[in-house]
């Protein structure tokens, strides 16, 4: 029998090894050290066994939370550390492009079972999914998210910034989405600039920019602290039926913002409600059981997320409250009820 000389066996076997290697399972990548003899045993009790997997997996849940820098994924990690619960309950926040982006996420992505929205996120979706309401449901109204249309002096008026420049902070914010449509509703065409509002807060100081479109919980630290000259003011927006589908009535009010609204006045406004929503998943499932115990976690320790070293938006928040729009998850509902009649029987 023919046989290679030892050096062309050699030049073969290291000719052939990166071919061997690019066929090899895709898994086996993760696999680069063997574990010697001794630790062998220690690996292999540190892996989970195949139904701890399982059920680790059956009880996580994705929660679409948005930018890094918003408040909406801070509310995520802060859910995140009161519902953990080890393989019994897993939350999962996912930093996405924005809050106006998680419902997309929530209808599309794999993995995603709730997200934190802005109720006129629907919006989007009214034509391209006709029947987004009854797909989506909400287990909380987390906060409201007031407009503040700040302007320079000499704007009197929303009419007074048709075909002026107005921004409404950079793509993936809540004001980029909801302030132009809010705009569209009131029938006031501007010249949309998307900027950093601390860019923008410069230009309008110089005459370079008409106003600037906040959407977030009040108050807002830049108005807070920011010192500015007479005739700088929020233009007042009056709710009415127009925004009665997505919106709420809210006010600005001179103890959150004393330097720019006077004693005895008030500036009314409209919210946009932030929401936790999940995917209107059928009862019996595995995807609507581990979100109906996410809400039993949740609501039952509401209390934990109150308290101090926790965002200061949680004390304000009402299990009770609804959301225009949408139908409340049952789970939700039925958690609801049990505490009603819970409160109603307990003696006086």
């Amino acid at each position: 029998m023919n046989t290679l000389p030892r050096s062309r066996s050699l030049l073969l076997l290291a000719a052939l090894l990166p071919l061997a290697m690019m066929l090899q399972p895709a898994e086996v990548e993760a696999q680069t050290a063997q574990p010697s003899k001794g630790n062998a045993q220690a690996v292999r009790r540190s892996l989970p066994q195949e139904t701890e997997k399982e059920r680790m997996n059956a009880w996580t849940v994705g929660l679409a939370g948005g930018l890094l820098e918003g408040a909406p994924i801070r509310l995520a990690a802060e859910m995140a550390r009161v519902v953990d619960d080890g393989a019994n309950l897993h939350l999962l926040p996912i930093v996405t492009r924005g809050a106006t982006e998680n419902l997309n996420s929530l209808l599309y992505l794999r993995g995603v079972d709730t997200a934190i929205i802005n109720s006129d996120a629907l919006e989007e979706y009214r034509i391209q999914v006709p029947q987004i309401r009854s797909r989506i449901t909400y287990l909380l109204n987390l906060f409201p998210s007031e407009l503040h249309v700040f302007v320079r002096p000499e704007i009197a008026s929303l009419q007074d910034l048709a075909g002026k420049k107005v921004n409404f902070n950079t793509q993936g914010t809540a004001a980029a989405y909801s302030g132009p449509l809010i705009f569209s509703r009131l029938g006031v065409e501007v010249e949309k600039t998307f900027i950093p509002h601390q860019v923008a807060l410069e230009q309008m100081r110089k005459g370079e920019m008409a106003a600037v479109v906040f959407i977030t919980s009040k108050p807002v630290d830049a108005f807070v602290r920011g010192r500015w000259e007479t005739g700088f003011k929020f233009l007042p927006i009056q709710y009415d039926s127009k925004f009665e589908d997505y919106y709420l009535p809210a006010t600005l009010e001179p103890n959150e913002y004393p330097n720019l609204i006077k004693q005895g006045e008030r500036v009314s406004t409209i919210a946009v409600p932030t929401a936790l929503v999940a995917f209107n998943w059928p009862p019996q499932s595995n995807r609507y059981q581990r979100v109906a115990r996410f809400v039993d976690y949740l609501f039952s320790r509401i209390d934990r997320l109150q308290a101090p070293g926790f965002d200061p938006k949680w004390k304000s928040i009402n299990l009770a409250a609804t959301v225009p729009g949408l139908a409340r998850f049952p789970a939700a509902q039925q958690w609801l009820d049990r505490s009603k009649a819970r409160s109603a029987q307990a003696p006086p």
